[in-house]
């Protein structure tokens, strides 16, 4: 079978070897899988979902009990009092563009402590000008860039001061080669901008972390959580939609940026896709794990070949992202080849660098998806340029992602940039 799509029995041997050796590690994630779908359960449970759950609404969206119950799961999986899920929500960026909307005024500051923020915010907060930025409206940033792949406290400290309203922690890593934090770690660095000013609301971008760990984010002091329902709480089944977990108060106002001053959470139709989102959360837990391991494998199989890859093959993981540092484009786009061939849609297209709205470089993305843009399934992109690193996650399924990866290697090898 593995012939039929393209991979050797030599590449096929070498992901065999690979694979026996991570046994003990695979095992660690789906015990962590089963926490949280543990979790996931009892919220279902304890909020009484039932078959009126699932139904549709239209128009404005009135008494959609099943939205409603939706976002009280969601505020229990994730420890907050509050919760805005919805389908208007049109991606991650957008829903950090809300949350960041609704809680900074004309003259307030944002800080991030975690350096260059994801490609596309930077239009939204103003480093790169565009209309409707968070810089047109009066908002100042300022960026603390990390230490030696951490923190830095030192100059953190420094940076906050009266105007400081919110500090916005990306957990994973972008577009960049840095390591993802863990929850361990954002807890600490709230704790230490909160002790040195208490009101201050820190929101965290939770992109690609979600149930890598058994505790999130919001349950280490973070005010706002947010990510979106195509990557990994969407479980490859939602077909749309992102969510804002956290404070009462700042979810409201994140309601009414999203719909209008006096509507908030009341209106909203959900048009027939709570079934795919509640499935999709459900399927959740399980769906990150076999991202969580594909990535494992990739990492193994990228670097005993002599590639630079983030996080390396024994580090602990917290997000399901893996970076490989390729070293030229001519690298980049066989790779992306190798996962774009390995799709279950699709599989006949071969990707090329282009032009990306929110994005300064041209960016190669390899995705055959049942959902457009779901980076929860199968794929890879990444901008060309410097370092040439690709970056490789999803796989609703283990084995679907370890035949992207194989096939990957695959086409490096035809193309002689790689030899086993």
């Amino acid at each position: 079978m593995y012939r039929n799509l393209g991979i050797s029995e030599a590449i096929v041997d070498y992901g065999n070897k690979i694979e026996k050796s991570l046994k003990e590690r695979f095992e660690s994630i789906s015990q962590i899988a089963e926490y949280n779908q543990a979790k996931v359960l009892y919220a279902f449970q304890k909020n009484r979902i039932d078959v009126a759950c699932l139904q549709s609404s239209t128009g404005y969206g009135y008494d959609d009990i099943g939205r409603d119950k939706l976002e009280r799961v969601y505020a229990d999986v994730f420890g907050t009092e509050s919760a805005l899920v919805r389908p208007q929500i049109t991606c991650g960026t957008h829903a950090l563009t809300i949350a960041l909307a609704a809680n900074l005024l004309p003259g307030d500051e944002l800080l991030a402590p975690a350096g260059k923020p994801y490609d596309t915010l930077e239009e939204v907060i103003g480093i790169r000008q565009s209309p409707c930025s968070l810089k047109e409206y009066g908002v100042t940033y300022r960026q603390v860039d990390l230490l030696d792949g951490g923190f830095d406290y030192p100059n953190i400290e420094k940076a906050i001061n009266e105007k400081t309203k919110l500090i916005a922690i990306q957990r994973s890593k972008g577009y960049q080669t840095r390591p993802t934090f863990s929850v361990k770690q954002i807890g600490e660095l709230i704790s230490f901008v909160k002790n040195i000013k208490s009101d201050v609301i820190v929101m965290v971008d939770n992109c690609y972390g979600e149930f890598t760990e058994i505790i999130e984010p919001s349950e280490v002091g973070a005010d706002m959580t947010v990510g979106s329902l195509i990557k990994n709480p969407g479980g490859g089944l939602a077909p749309i939609g992102g969510y804002i977990v956290g404070r009462k108060d700042l979810i409201d106002r994140c309601g009414y940026r999203l719909t209008a001053p006096g509507l908030g959470h009341e209106v909203g139709a959900t048009l027939g896709v709570l079934p795919r989102i509640y499935q999709g959360l459900f399927l959740a837990p399980t769906v990150s794990a076999n991202a969580l391991k594909g990535s494992i494998f990739a990492a193994n199989v990228y670097e005993k070949l002599g590639f630079e890859v983030v996080p390396n093959s024994t580090e602990d993981r917290h997000d399901i992202i893996q970076a490989i540092k390729l070293r030229s484009e001519e690298a980049m786009c066989a790779f992306c080849r190798g996962i774009q061939y390995s799709a279950p849609v699709d599989s006949y297209v071969t990707p090329i660098p282009s032009d990306m709205p929110g994005y300064d470089s041209k960016v190669i993305m390899a995705a055959g998806a049942f959902v457009q843009g779901s980076s929860i399934e199968l794929s890879a992109d990444g901008p060309i340029r410097e370092p040439y690193a690709v970056y490789f996650q999803g796989g609703l399924t283990y084995e679907h992602a370890k035949i992207g990866i194989l096939r990957s290697l695959q086409e490096l090898i035809n193309d002689n940039i790689v030899k086993l």
